[in-house]
């Protein structure tokens, strides 16, 4: 699976405010080190095991406070420029999604060839937290609006949810299989990391008509 948010084990929650800093949410599991996420709404999740002492937390997101504000702020800002984009029209949106089931279809068929693996149904959707999904099944998820990404971020999209067939992790094993396909995969899992949200802002209409 490839998201931009979530965890596995079991988990309790709870919610805490900072006073003059942000309200931020504590989500316990096992496991063994924090971690700080902020959601593509503007949630901020602190990430913590099990039995970790609150003033542990507190310190830690203290010590994160200007790198949340940040990202808040940035998130904040797309939040407005996006609203100043006209919606998609139901009938543009089922144009990019037949166009994006093509491309994905062809580049599935050609790197399952490549990697030695099989593969059940191909389906395109629009999620705002999730690029693709591979399921126990085999069944693949894409989200349509990574053909508005380069090229080679589709790639490694693909690569990522074939890589499943064989780690269903984000193991080392997991991304050896990707580099062994794509050795520069790193920059396509950066730039999506660093420019995803983009891809939420405005439509290359000029690429798509020529698509």
């Amino acid at each position: 699976m490839f998201s931009d948010t979530g965890s596995s084990g079991p988990q309790s929650r709870n919610t805490m405010v900072m006073k003059d800093m942000f309200d931020y949410e504590i989500i316990y599991s096992s496991r063994k080190t924090l971690a700080l996420q902020i959601t593509a709404e503007g949630r901020v999740i602190v990430r913590a095991p099990v039995g970790c002492p609150r003033s542990v937390i507190k310190s830690f997101v203290q010590q994160k406070e200007r790198w949340v504000k940040t990202h808040l702020a940035r998130l904040q800002e797309r939040t407005e420029n996006t609203s100043a984009y006209p919606p998609i029209s139901e009938k543009d949106r089922a144009r990019y999604i037949s166009i994006a089931r093509d491309i994905f279809t062809r580049k599935t068929e050609y790197y399952a060839r490549i990697m030695g693996v099989s593969y059940g149904r191909i389906a395109i959707r629009e999620q705002k937290t999730r690029w693709g999904s591979c399921s126990s099944k085999g069944n693949l998820n894409f989200n349509w609006r990574l053909i508005l990404a380069p090229e080679q971020v589709l790639d490694y999209v693909v690569v990522h949810e074939l890589a499943h067939r064989r780690e269903m992790n984000h193991s080392k094993a997991f991304y050896a299989i990707i580099e062994n396909v794509l050795p520069d995969y790193r920059k396509a899992r950066r730039w999506l990391k660093e420019n995803g949200h983009t891809l939420w802002e405005q439509l290359n209409y000029s690429s798509l008509n020529n698509a």
